[in-house]
């Protein structure tokens, strides 16, 4: 029995798992060949990424066009990167390219004559050197390879994400020949562009041919086409409808014109006129734009491919001829099996004149079966255009980013109810990209990729985390006497930041070193007493203590009065990290309550058994509201930091285990969508900060492991499975967007990452005291 596609509604199986996956990713690259040159192969690519850019907003595709001749073509813009096919260092060369491209996926155009090597292994080096995804499109399907052919295919299979095919034929073979597992295959149909469904004789007197019932072919011209077997078929047909002209559309195919010139055609037109049909067959001897093909395909009544061979797993000239409602007539090829049952078109057997003859004169004789196999074809070929594929293909590039983080994901040893954090080891800290964004003014603000930004100068806010970091370091052992330098810059940098008249922070400065604002945030204020009471806790040197509690005393009464939950919450950390030494400051003691006070109210009025936490939006660094909590010393607030840092972890927690903060493209307000993206460093940094602080207070290894796992976010355990810490510049990236990492290592990012590193080794250096306190933890965090 006959089997048939139904692309309609076609998708990957785990469309269910998709939700926050179903975006397109922007940075596509499409590798193949690519026009000009004369290949069925560089149309599809050319299609497929014309499409692509038409249909995908804000697309930022691109083109690796692989060559046949050492010269190349002159191509278009779109082309960014051409090689020569037989050269094999040259796909190394490409896969470098492509990876200092920020390219989210390639998507490989796969026929084994267009790469270099034995059946075409070259391009298995260029597979092995890419640092993203690969989504492949297998022109060719053999049912019969060689063991070269077998192998290359299956290697290519094993090195790509996904693979697309456009048959069910192509699948079936895909699975059982080649032991491509069957939910890594997309079954695609080949694009066609949306054309009207129109009468042929709108068209015909373009070529000439009013009053004329014409019989269309094309593609390049080669012997394996079958051409010879219609033009033996023109007599019988022109002898019942003497008004028929078969075209024959197409430029010979480059390698036959190389090696044989135009015998090929000239032997056709022999035997045209050798039958006395010579005046009922037109050829066109040219290679067809679009536009062009638009017309042609529109003046055809009929189309016929007389392939001779049935091993063609996929014909673009049919699927356009098909698609733009052409009453098709062909010889049962693979790819035509599928495409013309149930009434979509004719098939006759291969090398059979007679048979052809016999159904172009029924098709012309019987107009009103003609129209009813037209519509048939042009109703399916609405699900075949360029916009129903690329939507699948964008499906596919999607699925192929979550499968890489699902196989990321399988890889971490890091298990929920087990101890396999003690596996992870703990990277070393770096702090070159710390010592290149800084200067003898501070921390400049922001970086485009791993260079400072001067341009948008400094903030205080990053020199407080700085200062913090710098403190962290020297209580661990890690400082050294370039990183204390470094640290006086950031305390001159906050000292100079000082705004007596407010007594409190002013925050932005532009590189010239004017400030740009006569007070900063709350958020920059309550962010720098944080840092100047680590100094004051943690520091050695009598003169930084001095100069930090001057400049704590005077600001910290202001933080009473601000309306920001967060600067309380940084205020109190501050508060927390300044007790370590001076715990019997009354002041301190009654800001600190104050400060307590506020925040447990604003819990107790917005907290619901579904939303424990402290406001109806969960914005930016939000655990630090809960951390705060956990250094109080209290155990009723503990028990609320707990159980709200355990409902945020959760909630920022995706289904296959890695952490997922709340993005900053809309945040996330209660009863509203949630934003998944932008997802910021700070969020992890944050949340590892408080894990840690959870660790210390309940001494429950869990908070450590969940700690981890957080952490593991910057190294690809992520939604899209990238890291964001660049092991080559010590830099992290600025955040996780929908479809790629942003590649600027800005200040912020940089210094969330060191942060969270150096707490870590913070705890693997010394075993972290635990302080109990009367509460169940336990229960607490088992829910």
């Amino acid at each position: 029995m006959t089997t048939h596609t139904n692309f309609s509604g076609i998708q990957n199986q785990n469309d269910q798992r998709l939700n926050v996956w179903e975006h397109n990713p922007k940075n596509v690259a499409f590798v193949g060949d690519y026009l000009p040159r004369q290949c069925g192969i560089a149309t599809f690519t050319s299609d497929l990424y014309q499409s692509y850019n038409s249909f995908i907003p804000d697309s930022n595709a691109l083109v690796i066009s692989v060559n046949d001749t050492p010269d190349g073509y002159d191509y278009p813009s779109e082309v960014r990167y051409d090689f020569y096919q037989h050269d094999q260092d040259a796909y190394r060369k490409a896969a470098e390219f492509l990876n200092s491209k920020d390219v989210d996926v390639v998507c490989l155009q796969h026929e084994y004559g267009i790469y270099g090597g034995s059946a075409g292994s070259y391009i298995l080096t260029l597979l092995r050197n890419l640092t993203m995804p690969v989504v492949t499109t297998f022109h060719t399907i053999l049912k019969d390879p060689n063991e070269e052919q077998l192998v290359v295919l299956k290697s290519i299979a094993d090195l790509s994400s996904r693979v697309v095919c456009m048959s069910e034929k192509g699948r079936d073979f895909l699975i059982n020949i080649y032991e491509v597992p069957a939910d890594k295959i997309d079954l695609i149909a080949h694009g066609i562009p949306d054309m009207p469904f129109v009468d042929p004789h709108f068209y015909k007197d373009k070529f000439g041919m009013e009053g004329k019932q014409t019989v269309l072919t094309f593609g390049l011209l080669s012997p394996n086409k079958g051409i010879e077997n219609v033009i033996r078929a023109l007599p019988r047909i022109v002898k019942q409808h003497p008004n028929v002209v078969y075209m024959v559309l197409g430029a010979t195919h480059p390698h036959l014109i190389k090696h044989e010139g135009e015998a090929y055609r000239d032997s056709l037109k022999k035997l045209a006129a050798d039958l006395g049909v010579r005046d009922h067959i037109r050829f066109y001897n040219q290679f067809v734009e679009l536009e062009d093909l638009r017309e042609y395909l529109g003046s055809a009544d009929i189309y016929i491919t007389p392939y001779l061979n049935p091993a063609q797993i996929t014909s673009g000239t049919l699927s356009y001829a098909f698609g733009c409602g052409k009453a098709v007539i062909s010889t049962p090829y693979w790819h035509a099996e599928e495409l013309l049952a149930e009434g979509r078109g004719i098939l006759v057997p291969f090398g059979d004149s007679e048979a052809i003859a016999d159904q172009i004169i029924n098709l012309l004789t019987d107009e009103p079966m003609r129209h009813a196999m037209r519509k048939k074809a042009y109703m399916m070929g609405r699900e075949m255009i360029w916009e129903r594929t690329i939507q699948l293909y964008a499906h596919s590039f999607t699925q192929a980013r979550q499968e890489r983080m699902s196989s990321i994901n399988s890889q971490v040893p890091y298990s929920v109810g087990g101890h396999t954090s003690a596996a992870f080891k703990l990277p070393t800290l770096r702090l070159d990209h710390l010592f290149r964004l800084t200067d003898s003014t501070g921390i400049v603000q922001h970086a485009r990729h791993h260079l400072p930004y001067y341009e948008e100068g400094y903030c205080t806010d990053d020199n407080a985390r700085a200062l913090i970091l710098t403190q962290i370091l020297q209580e661990a052992g890690l400082s050294d006497a370039k990183l204390a330098r470094t640290a006086d810059n950031y305390c001159a940098f906050i000292n100079h930041a000082y705004a007596h008249d407010y007594r409190r922070f002013r925050n932005f400065m532009s590189y010239d070193r004017r400030w740009l604002e006569e007070v900063g945030s709350d958020d920059s204020t309550g962010r720098t007493i944080w840092a100047l009471g680590t100094c004051i806790g943690r520091a050695t040197d009598r003169n930084t203590i001095s100069w930090a509690m001057n400049l704590f005393e005077k600001v910290l009464p202001s933080v009473v009065n601000m309306p920001s939950p967060r600067s309380w919450a940084f205020a109190l950390l501050g508060i927390h990290e300044y007790q370590k030494k001076f715990n019997d400051d009354r002041l301190a003691k009654t800001i600190q309550r104050q400060l307590l006070d506020k925040l447990v109210f604003r819990y107790t009025e917005t907290a619901t058994d579904e939303w424990p936490w402290f406001e109806n939006t969960l914005s930016y660094d939000n655990a630090v509201l809960a951390h705060a909590l956990l250094r109080s010393g209290d155990a009723r607030l503990i028990e609320i930091g707990l159980t709200s840092l355990r409902w945020l972890i959760n909630l920022q927690t995706a289904s296959y285990g890695h952490f997922q903060p709340i993005g900053s493209n809309g945040f996330y307000t209660k009863g509203q969508t949630r934003a998944y993206f932008d997802q910021q460093p700070l969020e992890a940094q944050s949340t590892v900060s408080a894990c840690l602080a959870a660790l210390e207070v309940t001494g429950d290894a869990e908070w450590h492991r969940t700690a981890i796992r957080v952490f593991k976010w910057f190294s690809g355990f992520n939604d899209l499975g990238l890291p964001l810490y660049d092991q080559q510049t010590g830099g992290c990236r600025d955040g996780l967007h929908i479809d790629r990492v942003n590649q600027n290592q800005g200040a912020e990012s940089t210094l969330s990452y060191l942060i969270a590193l150096a707490e870590l080794h913070m705890v693997q250096k010394k075993k972290v005291a635990v302080k109990p306190v009367s509460v169940d933890i336990p229960a607490l965090l088992n829910g």
